[in-house]
């Protein structure tokens, strides 16, 4: 059976469950300006009422939540949030082509610290005397 989610169904909690994140991290995406933060819906005159979110509120979190675990920071999702309304794709790229930069040097990081590592292991595994070389690697100012 195909469920059909009603515009303006969800409310915070509901919106937080479907994009798999805490209530809070919705607060604080809207005031960052990432979620649009909708009209308290109400029985008139009796003020509070609820704020009710739909299934473009799902594709934005889950968007914010895509991009992020691609390394992108909340400024760049915001800028391409924004590019998405213009369809600045030669933008985009070139965001696109600055996070790959920056994952390539992270990449290289890591590769340098996973050899120096692997290098480390084996002359703790060749050698019994003296203080672990591992240990004496990270002791060291």
């Amino acid at each position: 059976m195909v469920q059909h989610h009603d515009v303006q169904a969800l409310t915070i909690s509901g919106l937080a469950r479907r994009g798999d994140v805490g209530v809070e991290t919705v607060r604080y995406y809207q005031r960052r300006g990432l979620l649009q933060t909708p009209e308290r819906c109400g029985v008139a005159g009796l003020g509070g009422g609820i704020r009710r979110y739909g299934d473009e509120d799902v594709r934005r979190l889950r968007f914010i939540r895509a991009a992020q675990a691609a390394g992108f920071t909340l400024e760049q999702i915001g800028e391409l949030m924004a590019l998405d309304a213009t369809d600045d794709r030669a933008r985009a790229r070139e965001l696109a082509r600055e996070r790959i930069a920056a994952l390539d040097t992270r990449i290289d990081e890591l590769e340098k610290a996973r050899a120096s590592l692997k290098r480390l292991a084996s002359e703790c595994a060749s050698s019994s005397a003296g203080p672990c070389p591992i240990l004496t690697s990270f002791d060291t100012p």
